[in-house]
């Protein structure tokens, strides 16, 4: 991680954790938003204005919050309006770095190795550690947010006088519902699996496992009625949530994270939902199996000896 702006470490998966082996996780630094206008949004300052080509994303398709701002960017026709950066999905000594692998070419940008160094470019003080998804101005030279879930926001209505396309991802009269379920899903399942997989004893582990497949349990009943998203037949960035996790699980989750009471397309209703979903147009290409089977198992930690299963080879 940076401290005052250095790397100080090798980088190691578990972030932080309780007196109980709990997996905690850091939260984001830079919270500013991209508005219509420019004015500021619910954090941050003013300053960042919706403009064509003025932003750059730097993700990982192996990290499903970096994920979800791919499917916004995607959903709202934003994908000539925002460019993208991929890092490796290998995790090196010093966390996400560019390059030397299918798909994830250098930094021609800002010429950065290594993520971390966008950081100490966008703060020469920072301290902690580099995160995808990244925002970046190209105008300002800095990060505007490393927050995927505001970055999703703004992208659903702060472009909408240049692009106009898409479902409204976070409807108002629905947005206090969404509120309810996007909590109990990040603390459930998003990060529940993250809970199961990096627990350091046997209670942590076994609270998390449970957790996860309760949270499975209750979403294949609630999809049983024959819905077609989490809310009927309108797709908000609830179904952006639930989806980035549904399409790693067998891949990465069940396996490695030990998550292994079922995989998801033994669950009808989860696997027929999540085939929806890929079959969006634009969403397919927010997901390479390859990079998140080699990102997941280059985790040392997990993974000691580097073996990257040969299956599943689709989804």
């Amino acid at each position: 991680m940076l401290v005052d702006g250095v790397w100080t470490e090798d980088w190691q998966p578990v972030q932080a954790k309780d007196d109980q082996g709990r997996f905690i996780r850091q939260t984001s630094s830079f919270r500013h938003w991209i508005t219509r206008d420019g004015s500021a949004g619910p954090t941050g300052h003013a300053g960042f204005k919706a403009e064509k080509g003025r932003y750059h994303l730097y993700v990982g398709y192996i990290c499903p919050w970096a994920s979800r701002t791919l499917m916004a960017r995607a959903l709202k026709g934003l994908t000539e309006v925002i460019d993208i950066a991929v890092v490796n999905p290998r995790l090196s000594d010093q966390g996400w770095r560019f390059g030397g692998f299918a798909q994830s070419a250098p930094d021609t940008l800002n010429g950065a190795e290594y993520l971390h160094q966008l950081y100490t470019k966008a703060d020469p003080h920072f301290t902690g550690r580099a995160t995808v998804p990244v925002l970046w101005d190209k105008q300002t030279q800095t990060i505007v947010s490393n927050e995927s879930a505001d970055i999703v926001r703004m992208l659903n209505t702060a472009f909408i006088d240049l692009v106009q396309q898409g479902p409204d991802l976070y409807p108002a009269d629905l947005a206090d519902d969404i509120d309810k379920l996007n909590e109990c899903m990040y603390k459930s399942l998003n990060n529940g699996v993250y809970q199961a997989g990096f627990a350091t004893t046997q209670q942590a582990y076994e609270e998390a496992y449970h957790t996860v497949f309760n949270t499975l349990d209750a979403l294949e009943a609630r999809l049983s009625d024959g819905r077609q998203y989490l809310f009927g037949d309108r797709f908000t960035e609830a179904d952006i949530r639930l989806f980035v996790t549904l399409i790693r699980f067998d891949a990465a989750y069940y396996g490695l994270f030990k998550c292994n009471r079922n995989q998801i397309k033994e669950m009808p209703q989860l696997h027929g939902y999540m085939l929806r979903v890929l079959a969006l147009e634009g969403i397919s290409s927010t997901i390479n199996l390859e990079h998140i089977k080699a990102g997941y198992y280059s985790i040392n930690a997990l993974n000691p000896n580097g073996i990257v299963p040969i299956g599943p080879q689709q989804i």
